[in-house]
């Protein structure tokens, strides 16, 4: 094999890595860790911040980011951005009831608080892709919803380039 065809193969598997959306999930989840991690220990080491203050402002920063990451880069999503972002909320509320249930039901184990966290932590990734990719980013058109639709002499258009073009014979 000469040297220009395994960097060619290498530049595949990357290219195929970077275009798989569990690949950029997977990224962005682990930015949005260190986004959280980083401006709790910012506000709270350095700038003197109570812990619960500090951590909660991390943790929006960190949800702002995430959300608007994920959304534009890891699932490409062109559905509205309050539909997702209600489902995006919707799915936060259920990931923390689920946290909280996991790490207590594994508190009283041998795993202990701390396994019922990467218990949750495994779990939430998990689930959090499949229901992103299918659900809270997905197209209208990809959950078979009806999208915005434009009536036109009693006839219904899906595609507002239609409704501008039927002016004419309103």
């Amino acid at each position: 094999m000469t040297a220009g065809r395994a960097r060619g193969t290498g530049r595949g598997l990357v290219h195929r890595i970077y275009h798989h959306s569990a690949a950029r999930y997977l990224f962005i989840g682990g930015l949005s860790f260190l986004v959280d991690f980083g401006i709790l220990a910012l506000l709270h080491s350095v700038f003197g911040v109570p812990v619960w203050l500090a951590t909660a402002i991390a943790f929006l920063a960190s949800f702002a980011f995430n959300y608007s990451l994920q959304r534009a880069f890891s699932f490409s999503s062109g559905a509205s951005h309050g539909r997702t972002l209600a489902k995006y909320v919707a799915l936060l509320a259920f990931n923390t009831v689920a946290t909280v249930l996991i790490v207590a039901a594994l508190d009283a184990s041998v795993l202990g608080w701390g396994g019922g966290k990467v218990a949750s932590t495994l779990a939430t990734t998990v689930w959090n892709y499949f229901a992103y990719r299918y659900w809270v980013f997905a197209d209208a058109t990809e959950q078979g919803e009806q999208g915005d639709a434009h009536v036109v002499l009693g006839q219904v258009v899906d595609d507002p380039a239609h409704t501008s073009a039927r002016k004419d014979e309103i």
